[in-house]
């Protein structure tokens, strides 16, 4: 009795699921795939559902998020006298208008921004920030964890905290899962205002696991900010046994640009504390010019209307004229991204792609290998970096446009993930993002099509295998 009572409820919660699926499901094939896994896979099947299946853009699990003061917030954080000039304005039109409209955010000019390459340019630049601090520190990392770099940041806080200095940290739940109690302890104890985005609860553990915090941000007195791929990791600056160095890229930005970086910091923070501290107007300054670069912020989350970094990589490769270079670890594109890669290759754009020959995930490493055929056959150039671990998020097209940020080329940053990217619309920046790839192609070998379409079978079969995770990858 109690056996068929169980079957009863079990058969009335997967069909009220897929009940679900049918209604919000976001691609047939995927929505057919999640029907026979919860009735193919008893129990199993249906938490695997609440982890990895449900579409979040349509449920709106966090819908706080979203609220109208929040909208009104991104809306203000960005000066219109500081508006880019009608001729750029011209020349990028459809990017400009993609994302005023899918990530709320509007471009600016006149911004000073560099390029800071791997962790110890970047680390000397923060720090010599983070020394001139005179009302508040923000920081907010995917992931944070025991080392040099923590140790330094630490007596970093405990000397501002004694000078006045308000600082607030942001960590992920997942990403800095080693973080020790201690540490964390230790800056709340010096008056730290330290915080966990999603962390693991019993209770929400289910429906807050897959969906992790990716973002880098670092703001400083609302005067400069940091953003992009480097984490708070000893691994960037002294490496790691296996993949040796990680290099990375980063932006130190000033300007009117910071106000959307602290739009995004302001955000989180009410997501996770529930105040609103730091919506106050004094956190945001009306600028004046600090250089010549105009730039926008694209940020997405699970929770948003639409994919905003996702749309933002397939617009910069169906729109590129001459050229389109992307760098990036981690690029399982799915068949959308995948299509504009071929389609721009075909049309006589030189398409090229540079990534790690190494990998810290065996999976995601066979997974990545399970798209070069096609990229290949395309016309797209391949390059395998093999001096390090290159973790770096960039593309750069026609010495015009360029995004340098957090988000990775794969399903999990365009869906799952909280991401931030900084799209600069600036020709000498542009230039020298084309010169640094171009670098890093230095120590990299080029795919070959002919021996790579001749790879033994084994590792097409593992290519395969791994491919059919690449939606949680």
């Amino acid at each position: 009795m109690v056996y068929v009572l169980f079957v009863g409820i079990y058969i009335a919660l997967a069909i009220l699921l897929v009940i679900q699926l049918l209604l919000y499901g976001i691609r047939p094939s995927k929505t057919l795939a999640w029907v026979l896994v919860i009735f193919t896979i008893p129990v199993a099947g249906m938490l695997l559902y609440f982890m990895l299946g449900r579409n979040r853009r349509k449920n709106k699990l966090f819908c706080s998020r979203n609220s109208d003061h929040i909208s009104l917030l991104l809306k203000k954080s960005t000066p219109t006298a500081n508006h880019i000039t009608d001729i750029e304005y011209e020349e990028h039109k459809k990017l400009i208008t993609l994302i005023s409209k899918n990530s709320k955010s509007l471009p600016c000019a006149k911004n000073n921004i560099q390029l800071l390459k791997n962790g110890e340019t970047t680390f000397k630049a923060i720090f010599r920030a983070l020394k001139s601090a005179q009302t508040f520190i923000h920081i907010e990392y995917y992931i944070f964890e025991d080392g040099e770099l923590a140790d330094t940041l630490f007596l970093l806080f405990q000397q501002k905290v004694k000078e006045g200095v308000q600082i607030r940290v942001i960590y992920d739940g997942i990403g800095s899962i080693s973080l020790s109690k201690t540490y964390i302890q230790n800056l709340k104890n010096i008056g730290v205002q330290v915080h966990s985005f999603l962390p693991i609860r019993l209770g929400k553990f289910l429906s807050s696991i897959n969906y992790r915090n990716h973002r880098k941000i670092i703001v400083v007195d609302n005067a400069i900010a940091f953003t992009g791929g480097i984490n708070v990791s000893d691994k960037y600056i002294k490496g790691d046994p296996n993949l040796g160095i990680w290099y990375d890229m980063h932006l130190q930005l000033e300007g009117p640009i910071v106000n959307n970086l602290q739009a995004i910091f302001a955000i989180d923070w009410h997501f996770i504390t529930q105040k609103d501290d730091i919506f106050n107007i004094g956190y945001f300054f009306d600028y004046q010019p600090k250089g010549e670069a105009s730039a926008q912020i694209v940020h997405s989350d699970p929770d948003s209307d639409f994919s905003a970094t996702q749309q933002l990589f397939l617009s910069m490769i169906t729109e590129a004229k001459n050229y389109v270079y992307i760098t990036n670890p981690y690029i399982i594109p799915g068949e959308t991204i995948l299509s504009s890669l071929e389609v721009a290759a075909l049309s006589g754009v030189d398409v090229r792609l540079l990534m790690s020959d190494i990998s810290d995930n065996v999976i995601v490493r066979w997974c990545i290998r399970s798209y070069f055929e096609r990229l290949l056959e395309a016309g797209v150039k391949i390059y395998l970096f093999s001096d390090g671990f290159i973790h770096s998020k960039t593309i750069v097209a026609d010495d015009t446009v360029s995004s340098v940020g957090t988000s990775n080329m794969d399903i999990r940053s365009f869906d799952q993930n909280y991401e931030v990217n900084v799209v600069v619309y600036d020709n000498s920046f542009a230039v020298k993002l084309k010169e640094d790839f171009f670098y890093d192609c230095t120590k990299s070998s080029q795919v070959d099509y002919t021996l790579f379409k001749n790879r033994p079978l084994r590792h097409k079969l593992k290519e395969g295998a791994a491919k059919i995770l690449s939606p949680v990858l």
